[in-house]
This record gives C-alpha cells, structure tokens and sequence, in this order.
C-alpha cells in the first residue's frame, strides 16, 4: 500500500490563497460596513428628478428645511429619511394618482448637505461634504487642530434636531452629511 505525499503548493495556488485571504478582510473589516450605509435624504440636500417624457416636470430641486421637495402639479413631497428609490416610488405614486398614466421616474442624489465642524480647528464652520469623508479629511478642511485640539476626544452629532445622537469618533470615523464634529480641548 502507497500513501500520497502531498504536493507543495504551487506559485497560482498561493497567489489563490492570498486573493481569497484579502477578500475575507475587506468582507469581515468593520470599517469597511461603515462606509456601506444607506443615504437617508434630508434638508440642503440637492436631488435630480426626471419624469422621463415631461420635461417640464423634471428638474434639480433642493429640500427644503421642512424635508420636502417642491414639485410641479403634486405640490410639497415630504422626502426626510427616505432613501432615493422610496423617493422615487413616492414621487411615482403621487403623479400616477390623477396627473400621468405611467409616470416613469429617476431621483438622484447630485449635492450632498454640508457637514459642519467646529471646537479646538484652525476654521470652524461649515462646509461642503465630500463622499467618503472621515473625520481626518474634515479636520483638514477645517484648517487642522489648533494647539489645544485633542485628537483623541472628538464626537459626532449626527440625525436631526428631532432624534440627534452623540457618537464617539476617531481619525478613521467615516463622517456623514450634515453631521457635526467636534473637536474638544485638552487640558494640561
């Protein structure tokens, strides 16, 4: 009786191997979920509807403060906390019951609200957002933390007045459109 031996790997097989342990990174790394999260429409934000074959229907409109889009003929949508498709299916319904037929619709998203930033930074205020923001790239923007800046004690506001949450935050924190960071001091 023969026993096998096994072979050693083989240059593709290894290469295989380190593709595969790469990928389980990415899929499992809880940054990577963070940056993964569905975009909820709120005011300041800027949105692209198209009726396609009512051009006069279409347009860029901007949320309102109350979180509603202005349309034609339907009039104020509420759209706050609704993501782009269930805008769209609102806006689908609302032109279906009594204006158009079949009423074919797209929402985009085209600009993002402003985030702000404010605390121990060279320029506090607030600022266009950018996707993928986290908050080393709001410190920048915000002209970098003066000298009292304690870069490990920031918070983000995030939500609305209504419902705002407090998070603990790091360099690495993905930051959100219309949040605030917070920059606190330290003290010794």
């Amino acid at each position: 009786m023969t026993i096998a031996t096994p072979k050693p790997f083989n240059r593709s097989s290894r290469l295989l191997v380190a593709t595969l342990a790469v990928l389980f990174v990415l899929m499992v790394w809880p940054g990577h979920l963070i940056a993964q999260t569905i975009y909820a429409i709120d005011s300041g934000d800027t949105v692209r509807v198209t009726v396609f074959g009512e051009p006069d229907l279409s347009g860029e409109f901007t949320v309102d403060a109350q979180g509603r889009l202005n349309l034609a003929l339907i009039g104020p949508v509420p759209v706050r906390n609704l993501t782009a498709d269930q805008t769209r299916i609102l806006i689908h319904d609302a032109y279906q019951d009594g204006y158009l037929r079949h009423p074919d619709i797209a929402v985009e998203i085209i600009a993002f609200r402003p985030f702000f930033i404010l605390g121990e930074v060279n320029q506090p205020g607030s600022y266009k957002y950018v996707p993928g923001m986290n908050v080393l790239n709001a410190i920048a923007v915000g002209g970098g933390i003066t000298y009292r800046g304690d870069e490990d004690d920031i918070e983000i506001l995030r939500g609305n007045d209504n419902n705002r949450i407090s998070l603990p935050a790091t360099l690495a924190t993905i930051v959100m459109p219309g949040d605030i960071v917070r920059i606190a001091e330290r003290y010794f």
